[in-house]
C-alpha cells in the first residue's frame, strides 16, 4: 500500500481499493518513451514507478541509444518490474529482412523483457502473426500485439480489429494494444478531432467480452483518457502515456482531477452524502493523525 501523506482521503477510498495493485494484469499504464536519459529516467522510476506497468521505446528509438547505455537504462527499469519493450515499428522493419527468432534474440541481448507485434505500416498475414507471437514466447519474451494501421486513410472496420484483438489472445498475447498513434487522432476509435466515435467502445465490448480489459488503449490525449475511464472503469488498460503525465494519469484514475470528480461530487449529492449548505463537525483525531 502507497504510503501517501495524505492517509485514505474518503472520497477516493472506494477507487483506490477498486483499482489493481501491481503488478498488474489489467488497469495498466503504458508510457511512450522518446528519448529519456538514465537520469531522467530514474527519476520517473523514483515519483510514478508504482505506477508504470509497461515501458515502451518507441518507434525505432534504442536503435540509437549506446549499447551500454541502453542497458543501463534497461537494467533501471527491470529491476522495478515494469517490463520493457521496443516499439513496434521495429518489429516491422525487422521482420521486413529478418526470421522473428533474430529480433527476439536481439531484443533479449539488449535487456527487454516483452515485444510488440504489429502490423500499423506492413502487412503481416494472420499465420505470420500467430507464428511471431509462439516466436516470442519461445523466446521467453513476453508478446504484446497491437491491432490497427497507422495511415488514416487505411483503416480497417472497428469489428475486423476487435475480432483481430481477440484472436492474437487466444494464440497467446498478454495484451492487446489498440493503434492510436502518438497524436490520438483519424486512427482506431478516434476521428479528425481525436473524439471517441459513440459507439466505437460498445464494439470491442459486445465482441470480446470481457476479454475487453485485457486492452491497452493507445490514448495520448486526456479527453481519451476521460472517455475510457467513463466506459470500463479506473482498470481500463492506457497507452502512449507520457512518463511526465504518469501521476496525472493515475489522479484521473482515481477521481482527482475535474474530470472525474465532478461526477462523484454529483452522485454524493444526489445522495444526500455530500450536502454543500451543511457545516461539518470538528475532526476526529483519527483524521487529523491521517488514520494511523
Amino acid at each position: 500500500m502507497l504510503d501517501s501523506h495524505w492517509g485514505d482521503l474518503a472520497v477516493i477510498a472506494k477507487l483506490s481499493r477498486e483499482r489493481s495493485a501491481s503488478p498488474r494484469s489489467l488497469g495498466l499504464t503504458m508510457i511512450i518513451d522518446t528519448g529519456l536519459g538514465v537520469a531522467a529516467t530514474a527519476d520517473i522510476l523514483e515519483i510514478a514507478g508504482d505506477y508504470i506497468d509497461l515501458w515502451k521505446l518507441s518507434f525505432g528509438t534504442s536503435v540509437f541509444v549506446q549499447r551500454e547505455v541502453l542497458a543501463r537504462k534497461l537494467a533501471l527499469i527491470n529491476a522495478r518490474k515494469i517490463l520493457t519493450c521496443p516499439g513496434g515499428t521495429l518489429f516491422e522493419a525487422a521482420i521486413l529482412q529478418h526470421h522473428c527468432r533474430v529480433y527476439m534474440a536481439r531484443a533479449i541481448e539488449a535487456g527487454f523483457t516483452a515485444v510488440e507485434i504489429s502490423d500499423g505500416t506492413i502487412e503481416l498475414p494472420a499465420f505470420r502473426r500467430q507464428r511471431v507471437i509462439d516466436c516470442a514466447i519461445n523466446a521467453g519474451l513476453v508478446p504484446i500485439t497491437e491491432v490497427g494501421k497507422k495511415d488514416p486513410e487505411a483503416q480497417p472496420p472497428l469489428d475486423e480489429l476487435a475480432e483481430a484483438a481477440l484472436q492474437d489472445l487466444e494464440w497467446g498475447a498478454r495484451w492487446v494494444i489498440v493503434e492510436g498513434r502518438e497524436c490520438g487522432k483519424s486512427v482506431g476509435v478516434y476521428d479528425d478531432q481525436g473524439k471517441i466515435a459513440a459507439d466505437s467502445l460498445d464494439t470491442f465490448a459486445r465482441i470480446m467480452g470481457d476479454q475487453v480489459e485485457r486492452l491497452i488503449w493507445e490514448a495520448p490525449l486526456k479527453n481519451q483518457q476521460t472517455a475510457l475511464i467513463e466506459r470500463f472503469g479506473v482498470n481500463v488498460g492506457l497507452g502512449n502515456i507520457e512518463p511526465n503525465s504518469v501521476l496525472a494519469l493515475e489522479a484521473l484514475r482515481l477521481g482527482l482531477r475535474f474530470e472525474t470528480l465532478k461526477p462523484i461530487a454529483e452522485a454524493l449529492a444526489q445522495s444526500r452524502q455530500w450536502i454543500p449548505d451543511q457545516v461539518e463537525g470538528g475532526p476526529t483525531k483519527e483524521a487529523l493523525d491521517g488514520g494511523r
